[in-house]
């Protein structure tokens, strides 16, 4: 199987796939599946043998996801494999906050004179850097995903009191995170309690410009923001208004952006939230596991388009794997084309995500060209893969 690379994809995630099966390349023809980190594909062309796509980070803005499901091509991420590197600057973003540090840094590097000078600059300087203290602060956490789940355990553990809002947590989540947390039962809520709010949640149409005037408004004085999730769920207009009122004692973010980059009580970092060497292996191995799992038996995890599914592999036969539009009857025509062959189901799995389905189907015998041509002949089928 052919898998095509964009970007520096970590050799350790690379290891994952066996060289007596995979033949990888970044210049790759026809692949089979794909793996990346930022490179974006909105304009690029979508081979026909691209089955399988694995995004080595847990953002997928750059990836046409509708364009790939229609031609039915899984799209994998990898949801948590960065977390510890981007909970370690969140926890280090609310220290250059309290501590006012990149301020007090850069006042120190702007002093000129001898020692005694700058010794002297210094003492009468210092004053206007105090700061606050964390414990018995509470942070709130917007997004309870494998990121928002540590952060909120870490400020526990800082002495920090934490309040968390989540509709969608998973029952995975939920059992990783502290039982002192405490529930907000909207974000309007976590505004109205928190002294500083971490934001982990992806950037959609339901949460673009999530930090607006309005809920600034039900903020105490002096909010800390901290933001590593993704620039588009700031209003960056009502912050700097927050800034220059005293709403907000400082913003810190993964984003730089003309507004910020040079505000006196903003940080903007250059997107290193996860840019550490650990976490870039984690992605990579990550990935590559996802889409040979997927390849070598049809079986998905972490897919944002495909629903997750797993099915021991039968010892009898081919290996049948259908995407297809999720409407009635497509079960039971499968398998009249299958019982027209004469091929006994030997066991089967469908599941359904939104718009789509998908289903792998086990048979006793050998799945022909003309079974194949026939599955794809039903209308509402994406696409078909046998696995011998």
């Amino acid at each position: 199987m052919k898998i095509l690379t964009m970007n520096n994809i970590s050799s350790k995630g690379l290891d994952r796939l066996p060289h007596e099966r995979f033949e990888i390349s970044s210049e790759m023809q026809h692949p089979d599946g794909l793996l990346l980190r930022s490179a974006v594909l909105h304009d690029w062309p979508i081979p026909d043998s691209l089955k399988a796509i694995g995004r080595a980070g847990a953002g997928v803005n750059n990836i046409p996801i509708d364009d790939m499901s229609k031609r039915g091509i899984a799209v994998f991420n990898t949801p948590g494999a960065n977390s510890n590197a981007v909970k370690e600057l969140v926890i280090a973003g609310l220290f250059l906050s309290a501590r006012n540090i990149v301020q007090g840094w850069d006042f120190g590097r702007q002093l000129e004179g001898t020692d005694e000078e700058i010794n002297k600059a210094t003492e009468d300087g210092k004053k206007q850097f105090t700061g606050f203290e964390l414990p018995g602060r509470t942070l709130g956490v917007i997004g309870l995903g494998a990121i928002g789940v540590k952060v909120a355990n870490a400020a526990e553990a800082l002495g920090m009191n934490v309040i968390g809002f989540d509709p969608q947590m998973t029952v995975g989540n939920a059992w990783e995170l502290s039982a002192s947390v405490r529930e907000a039962h909207s974000v309007d809520e976590v505004f109205k309690y928190a002294d500083a709010i971490s934001l982990h949640v992806p950037e959609n149409e339901h949460t673009k410009g999530l930090v607006n005037e309005e809920r600034l408004g039900f903020a105490s004085e002096g909010l800390t923001l901290l933001n590593f999730a993704r620039p588009g769920i700031v209003d960056e207009d009502a912050v700097v208004a927050g800034l220059e009122s005293g709403k907000v004692h400082s913003y810190i973010c993964d984003f730089p952006s003309n507004a910020m980059k040079k505000h006196p009580r903003a940080v903007a970092l250059p997107h290193i939230g996860a840019s550490t060497n650990e976490s870039q292996e984690n992605c990579a191995i990550m990935a590559a596991d996802e889409v040979r799992d997927f390849l070598e038996t049809g079986n998905v995890k972490n897919s944002v388009n495909f629903p997750d599914i797993y099915m021991p592999r039968g010892e009898k036969g081919d290996r049948m794997t259908v995407v297809n539009a999720n409407v009635p009857n497509m079960l039971g025509q499968m398998s009249t084309v299958l019982a027209n062959a004469e091929l006994n189901i030997d066991d089967m799995y469908n599941k359904a995500q939104d718009d789509l389905a998908y289903t792998i189907v086990d048979v006793e015998g050998k799945i022909t060209d003309k079974v194949v041509a026939d599955v794809k002949g039903i209308e509402g089928v994406l696409s078909v893969r046998v696995i011998e």
